[in-house]
């Protein structure tokens, strides 16, 4: 797979509270460590962190998790 999105594109998500929507704030194509896990990435598979716009919590998700809105903030 390759990259689809960039920092500051704006992408939705399901979680456990219904569809999240937030903007990319960095792109990881190498393992990386989030809330303490390692978490799997590489440039063919690339995650996203993406920071939600009602909360500013911070998600973590790959390309397939994602789908691209037209919102922002």
């Amino acid at each position: 797979m390759t990259r689809r999105f960039d920092v500051g594109d704006h992408v939705s998500w399901n979680s456990e509270a219904g569809r999240v929507s937030g903007t990319i704030t960095r792109v990881h194509t190498g393992d990386f460590t989030f809330r303490g896990r390692t978490r799997r990435a590489s440039e063919d598979d690339p995650q996203y962190e993406i920071e939600s716009d009602r909360t500013g919590r911070t998600a973590a998700h790959k390309d397939g998790a994602l789908t691209r809105t037209s919102g922002g903030g």
